[in-house]
């Protein structure tokens, strides 16, 4: 059983997921690969790691950076979530490009390169927006490309974290 409560940021509605314990999913209602994890049935609880989210997500979009992490619970492949993990590294107001996060998987893997197109699918499936930061990935030269929520939460995300997107330019648009 997978449990859904609800949130609603300045920039929209918001899904959670969890499987009881920690948080398994965290969508902009809407977004592509929306719910992609949740399969079987779901139930509208309130639960602890809920609560922590929603405490989280209000110091986030009041400008600050939270100072702690509600218990993730993320689904994916060995690949993916080693991409994930890169992710929860990038400091918040700040960027990193596919490449960088390809060059980082390739070392981490000893092989010579990694294909930035590779990342860019695992960070496009990235289940837990916002916390797991999937919006401070950008392409080469600061490109502001792909977002699974719109390019303009992720913009929006940005902002609000202080980024400096003054020289960065949307290349395309979801």
């Amino acid at each position: 059983m997978i449990f859904t409560d609800y949130y609603n940021s300045p920039i929209g509605g918001i899904t959670m997921a969890s499987e009881g314990e920690g948080l398994c999913g965290l969508w902009f209602d809407g977004q592509k690969y929306f719910a992609s994890t949740v399969k079987g049935e779901t139930e509208d609880k309130s639960l602890p790691v809920f609560e922590k989210t929603k405490k989280w997500l209000d110091i986030y979009f009041s400008g600050e950076e939270p100072d702690f992490t509600p218990k993730l619970s993320l689904n994916g492949s060995k690949f993916r979530k080693a991409v994930w993990d890169i992710l929860l590294t990038i400091p918040y107001g700040s960027v990193m490009t596919y490449g960088e996060i390809a060059r980082i998987m390739a070392k981490q893997s000893g092989i010579a390169k990694m294909s930035a197109q590779a990342v860019g699918g695992a960070v496009g499936h990235n289940p837990v927006s916002i916390i797991v930061p999937c919006h401070r990935v950008v392409g080469t030269n600061g490109n502001l490309t792909g977002y699974a929520g719109g390019i303009d939460k992720k913009i929006s995300l940005l902002k609000n974290e202080k980024t400096d997107i003054s020289k960065m330019f949307v290349l395309k648009k979801n």
